[in-house]
């Protein structure tokens, strides 16, 4: 039995939520709440450091709608979804993202918003992330597919590069201003900040489901 279905909501662990809750993710997304590396904290521990009121954040995920199709729960069909769902989708926004950038950084040089740097902020995401990849893709996946229990030294290692990434993304928040044009900005600024944001939301929950649910399974 899972004694966690009967605590309440402000006591279960965020990442915990972020599982069984369909449409937390985005919650937890727009108070700024960790739930992919930082999600053992409970909830409360979660509001509190945000400094945001758990009533009202709790109010929030009562009103969630699930937003995507859930994740396959079986191990290899969530591997295949992670690959498709996320790491070419990835492999599509980041080079897309960095072009919207450098165009945005010339045409608008002399404009005291211009992300300065974003387009190299994205280009340096995109190689670790790739790198990143290629060690799931060519070596621990393939050893989750074959049920190889030995995969603690790997999962760490995946698990620190995540951090790694979580810091990458408040650098994308503060150059973009939390992924908010400036008044007057053209198309092409605009969907360059939306893209920004769309890779941060596909980015932690990429993260999420790999932590804490995928990793899990083999003593991550």
């Amino acid at each position: 039995m899972d004694i966690t279905a009967a605590l309440p909501l402000h006591h279960l662990a965020v990442r915990d939520i972020a599982i069984r809750r369909p449409g937390a993710t985005a919650v937890f997304r727009r108070f700024k709440i960790d739930y992919c590396c930082g999600g053992g904290a409970s909830l409360a521990a979660a509001a509190e450091k945000r400094g945001v009121e758990v009533d009202k954040l709790i109010a929030a995920l009562e009103a969630a709608t699930p937003t995507d199709e859930p994740a396959p729960t079986e191990t290899t069909a969530l591997i295949d979804h992670l690959l498709e769902r996320y790491h070419e989708v990835h492999r599509r926004q980041f080079p897309e993202a960095i072009r919207l950038a450098a165009r945005v950084e010339a045409v608008h040089r002399d404009n005291p918003d211009c992300p300065a740097g974003l387009s190299q902020h994205l280009a340096f995401m995109f190689d670790d992330l790739e790198m990143h990849h290629q060690k799931e893709e060519m070596g621990l996946f393939p050893m989750m597919r074959r049920g190889d229990a030995d995969a603690a030294g790997p999962i760490a290692c995946m698990e620190a590069e995540h951090e790694d990434v979580i810091e990458q993304l408040k650098g994308l928040a503060r150059l973009t201003n939390d992924f908010a044009p400036p008044p007057g900005a053209c198309n092409t600024w605009q969907a360059l900040y939306a893209l920004c944001r769309e890779i941060d939301a596909d980015l932690r929950d990429h993260m999420h489901l790999e932590n804490n649910v995928l990793f899990r399974r083999f003593g991550g």
